[in-house]
């Protein structure tokens, strides 16, 4: 799940004009980097009945949709970013919460993860991100939406160093826990980081609902 609650990424970044071209095109890069990486983790969390992969799989589509928000709503007005970051941290708590049950369906099963398959899987994981950090590492010193895509991409390598730790627990001690520790962890910072996006954008859509009866004035 996204670890990036604290620099406030998981928000939509506040768009601008003066984004640049090579802005536009970083975020395109990491859209698809991390829309691909999202399907892999996820069918792969499967195959390998590891929930860590799953939660980290569920990362990977937290930041495509911030970055797809991040380009799609430049130049629109205040309300429908704000609609499209609620719509974001329903969708975030939503998949925190099917993570969290399915950890528990793994532990009531005894289903093992396989090691391997984690360990491939959530090495080419942090190659993605690691990759697109770079790629955003120009951007490290722009305006607040430059800054916060490239913080989202350097904090998500936490979680798949989380995940790489989880496959040498699970192959070392040949158990399911530090599977489950691990994606119970990351489903919890989710779960929090969705609840700062749904609170911010309620207030946030507040706000402009009040902002026609503040302007009005009667008329004599």
């Amino acid at each position: 799940m996204s670890h990036c609650e604290h620099h406030d990424c998981c928000a939509p970044p506040p768009a601008g004009p003066k984004s640049s071209a090579g802005f536009r095109r970083a975020l395109w890069i990491a859209l698809v980097v991390n829309a691909g990486m999202f399907f892999v983790e996820f069918a792969f969390s499967f195959r390998s009945e590891s929930v860590s992969l799953l939660a980290d799989a569920v990362d990977f589509l937290g930041d495509a949709g911030n970055y797809a928000l991040s380009l799609f709503v430049l130049g629109m007005a205040v309300v429908w970013r704000s609609r499209s970051a609620l719509l974001k941290g329903l969708t975030m708590g939503a998949y925190g919460v099917f993570v969290l049950g399915r950890a528990v369906w793994v532990l009531v099963a005894g289903a093992q993860p396989d090691a391997m398959t984690m360990g491939v899987i959530g090495t080419l994981a942090l190659v993605a991100n690691v990759s697109v950090a770079i790629i955003l590492y120009a951007f490290r010193d722009g305006d607040a939406n430059m800054r916060s895509v490239w913080l989202c991409s350097r904090n998500d390598a936490i979680g798949n160093i989380a995940v790489l730790v989880a496959a040498a627990g699970v192959w070392g001690s040949n158990h399911a826990w530090p599977d489950l520790v691990v994606a119970v962890l990351m489903s919890t910072l989710g779960l929090l980081a969705a609840r700062t996006v749904i609170r911010q954008s309620l207030s946030e859509l507040k706000s402009v609902d009040r902002m026609p009866a503040i302007g009005h004035t009667p008329r004599g």
